[in-house]
């Protein structure tokens, strides 16, 4: 499958009724894993995770070409199935960063507004969807706000006005979806899909959120899993040496699954 029909599979995912499901994954091994699964229709990738393996802390502190690099190997081990790459706040050019990943075979992208104002945040938009356009890659933006994440003690009703009004923005400017990381409550959802439309906005899966289905009938786009697929595994890695340090026996229901 090439490079545009992989990015018209995966818009067409984020409009379809059920929710996309994508479970993110940080290196070659992981991708190989979850392709391997006949439920998986697309990847994303993770920044966090990506950063942890190789040794960063999150937040562009590992190099854009060495997070490249990851995600270039993860979208070769992908093979036909389309990657969404967590490329951050667009490592101060959205657009550059963009063509970039593009040229690694990615096909969307999550963008960051680090609460930014609201202009400089919808230029990044409009910059990625451009840079995209340019490529000739019909291309998946997932613009995300971290009005929620970072909402202090703002009022309720006012950190939703403000998610609200940059989704709007965002997806004028281009966004496929617009993702609103953060435990979201039923009402929430519902005001966002109100005001936005069913099929634009993109969640996310932590402990103690709805089920995938309830967001799916609440008319979410996609759900994914951020760093919190790689924190189970290495929970389950932790749990194992523990183990080990007991038994030493490897438990007889492990697959070989590289």
């Amino acid at each position: 499958m090439d490079i545009s029909s992989k990015g018209t599979l995966l818009r067409d995912l984020h409009t379809a009724p059920e929710i996309l499901r994508v479970v993110n994954v940080w290196d070659a091994i992981t991708a190989r894993v979850i392709v391997d699964l006949p439920e998986t229709k697309a990847l994303a990738t993770a920044s966090h995770s990506i950063a942890a393996t190789l040794g960063y802390e999150d937040g562009e502190n590992i190099p854009l070409d060495l997070h490249l690099d990851m995600i270039g190997r993860i979208v070769e081990a992908a093979g036909d199935v389309p990657v969404s790459a967590d490329l951050e706040a667009g490592y101060g050019d959205a657009g550059e960063t963009v063509r970039k990943a593009i040229a690694k075979g990615v096909v969307g992208a999550n963008l960051e507004d680090q609460v930014k104002s609201l202009d400089e945040s919808v230029a990044a938009v409009a910059a990625a969807v451009k840079a995209a356009e340019a490529e000739g890659v019909p291309f998946a933006l997932n613009a995300r706000t971290d009005v929620f994440l970072k909402a202090g003690d703002r009022p309720a009703e006012d950190v939703l006005s403000d998610a609200i009004a940059r989704g709007r923005a965002y997806l004028d400017a281009g966004a496929a979806c617009f993702f609103v990381p953060g435990k979201l409550d039923e009402a929430t959802v519902q005001a966002l899909v109100g005001e936005l439309g069913a099929q634009r906005i993109s969640v996310i899966g932590v402990p103690g959120a709805l089920t995938a289905q309830r967001f799916e009938e609440l008319g979410a786009a996609r759900i994914s899993y951020g760093p919190w697929t790689q924190r189970v595994a290495l929970t389950a890695y932790q749990d194992l040496a523990t183990s080990l340090y007991g038994d030493g026996v490897i438990p007889e229901s492990t697959r070989p699954l590289n």
